[in-house]
């Protein structure tokens, strides 16, 4: 019996190990997470982010996924009427409605409020994410906030302050608007106009801070005129290039570093490459008032949790994890935009005068309107009618006519 005794212990032993590594292996929760980066070094800035995360939380495990982005919110809609959704993924409020619809995503309103991260979130941020039925679905992730770049030096050699309101605007441009016997054999433009796609944000501080989408508004005197305003910028003032009605991104940004125009709209995430470009001959200021209101794009991507996961408190720890201080600011080191709390902006490697812009326009940053009409009216309806009214085919109010049936046809 004695000589049985050991083998029996030592697999009584075995066998309690086996159920330990067992126990522990189940307890283990896996949290699906879908993003999307640009490149592979800012997949390596998510994964270090993964492996601090598992470390602190060694019963998570976090199964991240970097989805291209042609096809990123196609696979995402797909999964989720497949019943196939990740537990979390990166996403955006214009499709907040969308989802809402599906019954897709779980609230988070309650886990928010007990959350002791909440209130180093920049102001603004939880209100404009707020979803209609006054729930809060999305936990902010990184931001942008449309402003107005402008070349410092053309402004002081013309003594010239930057725009607080629209005459303001149109007088500087007007005064920044020389030939190229003036200008040092350059031609300057006061205005970078972005007749192109994505010119909607550049429209928007001078039209949508007048009026809004609600039926009819469009075609109301005072939002034609402001509609007018923006458009004899390169019609009646001709202080925008004659390329205007054409472009886009690219064209914007290398006139603006050329010296070709002296203001632009755009956001944070090309203030690294006009920093160095052009060191202290460019600054930002927020965009400016017309006609007595005030309103700018808001450009976002959140955290949500959907309603199918099975593993809701784990994917919580993960959506709160990566909008704490420091790690949230890793996450945006691969996206150049701006953090979301008030902490991490005191550190991010923008320069100050930009990330002051930024935050000192979220009082009146808006989105376009959180329904299903939107995506086609930035994809095709806004530059297809721009374009004809600033090559004088449309008038201002046959514009704004076909934008209100786009958001209220019956």
């Amino acid at each position: 019996m004695q000589i049985l005794r050991r083998p029996l212990l030592a697999s009584a032993f075995a066998g309690a190990l086996a159920l330990a590594f067992s126990a522990s292996a189940a307890a283990q929760q896996t949290v699906n997470f879908w993003y999307h980066v640009d490149n592979a070094e800012n997949t390596k800035l998510m994964d270090e982010l993964v492996k601090s995360f598992e470390t602190k939380n060694p019963d998570i495990k976090i199964k991240a996924e970097n989805v291209p982005w042609n096809n990123y919110f196609d696979k995402l809609f797909i999964s989720i009427a497949g019943g196939k959704a990740p537990d979390v993924a990166v996403t955006r409020l214009a499709l907040q409605p969308q989802l809402l619809e599906m019954d897709a995503i779980e609230p988070i309103t309650k886990r928010l409020a007990a959350w002791p991260g909440k209130a180093d979130l920049a102001n603004n941020l939880l209100d404009i994410n707020k979803a209609s039925d006054g729930e809060y679905y999305y936990m902010p992730l990184q931001y942008v906030a449309i402003y107005l770049y402008y070349r410092t030096d053309l402004f002081a050699k013309y003594n010239l302050k930057p725009p607080a309101t629209c005459e303001d605007f149109l007088e500087a441009a007007k005064k920044l608007t020389l030939p190229a016997s003036a200008n040092g054999g350059t031609e300057l433009y006061g205005f970078g106009m972005r007749g192109g796609k994505g010119g909607h944000d550049n429209w928007g501080p001078f039209v949508l801070s007048q009026t809004g989408f609600a039926p009819g508004a469009m075609n109301t005197p005072k939002a034609v005129a402001a509609n007018s305003w923006y458009i004899d910028l390169l019609r009646k003032h001709k202080v925008a290039p004659p390329s205007a009605p054409n472009d886009g991104f690219n064209e914007i940004i290398s006139a603006f570093k050329a010296g070709r125009t002296a203001m632009i709209f755009h956001h944070i995430g090309s203030a690294k490459s006009m920093a160095d470009a052009l060191g202290d001959k460019v600054s930002a200021v927020p965009v400016p008032s017309c006609g007595g209101g005030r309103w700018t794009y808001f450009g976002d991507e959140s955290t949500t949790m959907f309603k199918t996961s099975k593993v809701k408190e784990a994917s919580w720890k993960w959506m709160s994890f990566l909008s704490e201080s420091d790690n949230n600011l890793k996450f945006n080191e691969a996206t150049g935009q701006l953090t979301v709390t008030k902490s991490g902006a005191l550190k991010v490697p923008q320069p100050a005068r930009f990330v002051k812009a930024t935050m000192d326009s979220l009082a009146f940053a808006k989105p376009l309107p959180l329904v299903p009409q939107t995506a086609d009216f930035v994809s095709s309806v806004w530059p297809t009618t721009m374009q004809r009214a600033l090559n004088g085919e449309i008038t201002s109010a046959q514009m704004m006519d076909a934008i209100d049936k786009h958001f209220n046809a019956k």
